[in-house]
């Protein structure tokens, strides 16, 4: 019975841990192949897949199916390189059984990014990350409401576990049976103390993190204060480079595939709310050179 118990509540905690991943996984993945904007891609194209390809494999291939029209799909490479360490053999290929063997005179290899690895490795590190410190809060949190250790006889179990599950459910009295044996009851305090919201700050200091690593802008304050206007602009510096690494490469595959195509197709990194500031925020520079950030619509003080 007690190895059951044991089984059952490990199988229970491990579901929880790979539900928090799964969670997260989704997430950072939705943030990953939604940052980019296709313009004029043909019919035939799916943008989604598109970046799904480059967020898993790190590349796909551009290529006129004679019987479908345009495509971009997976693609395997191998065969000889050529001197800027481009294969000059590629096979695309799909899910359904779909194979055509290309050649640069026929196709063109969009990369996810100047150095062509994919982004997988790293959205899995940080969504392992963040469900390992999701679920460390849950625990401490718990642990806050269940400070208590219980010792008792084996006959003795049953009725405490009856008696937790009634305290567990926030009962606001807890009745127990007069034979129980109070004398037999040992209580050990295991005084957990809180650090969930250290835990807390340091998640979302984690998730934004993974945003300058996506290249999407993000503020690492969580309240309203006053800022340097160019500590505000300084602080995304490393967040517009790691964007322009990706942006370029898909780019320079527009570029190509227009060249070879005679098509007109261009990538942009979709808007967010650093590019649409002067529509979402008013900035207000003082004489000291400090800027005020207010929400759209809010006046600053001694404004009529």
């Amino acid at each position: 019975m007690g190895a059951f118990k044991k089984d059952t509540l490990f199988k229970q905690s491990a579901y929880r841990n790979k539900r928090a991943y799964q969670v997260y996984l989704n997430k950072i993945t939705e943030l990953c192949i939604s940052m980019f904007e296709w313009k004029n891609l043909p019919e035939t194209v799916d943008p989604r897949y598109l970046e799904l390809a480059l967020m898993s494999d790190g590349r796909a291939v551009f290529f006129k199916d004679e019987v479908m029209g345009y495509l971009a799909l997976r693609c395997m490479i191998g065969g000889r390189w050529n001197v800027y360490d481009i294969p000059t053999e590629r096979t695309a290929y799909a899910v359904n059984g779909y194979q055509n063997r290309l050649n640069p005179e026929d196709s063109v290899i969009i990369y996810n990014n100047m150095l062509r690895t994919p982004s997988i490795m790293e959205i899995e590190t940080y969504a392992e990350r963040l469900w390992d410190l999701d679920r460390t809060i849950d625990i401490n949190i718990k642990a806050q409401k269940t400070p208590l250790l219980l010792q008792c006889n084996e006959k003795q179990r049953l009725t405490l576990i009856n008696l937790y599950k009634n305290y567990d459910g926030n009962m606001p009295v807890i009745f127990a049976d007069k034979n129980l044996d109070m004398d037999s009851l040992g209580v050990v305090k295991t005084d957990a103390p809180f650090i969930a919201d250290g835990l807390f700050a340091m998640k979302t200091h984690l998730w934004n993190e993974m945003l300058t690593y996506m290249g999407i802008s993000n503020i690492s304050y969580q309240k309203r204060e006053r800022l340097i206007s160019d500590e505000v602009t300084r602080s995304q510096g490393g967040t517009i480079a790691i964007r322009y690494s990706k942006l370029n490469a898909r780019r320079q595959a527009c570029d190509e595939i227009n060249r070879m195509f005679g098509l007109n197709i261009s990538c942009d990194f979709r808007e967010d709310y650093r590019i649409k500031d002067l529509e979402y925020m008013i900035n207000s520079e003082s004489e000291d050179g400090e800027t005020n950030l207010m929400a759209a619509g809010e006046k600053a003080e001694g404004d009529e």
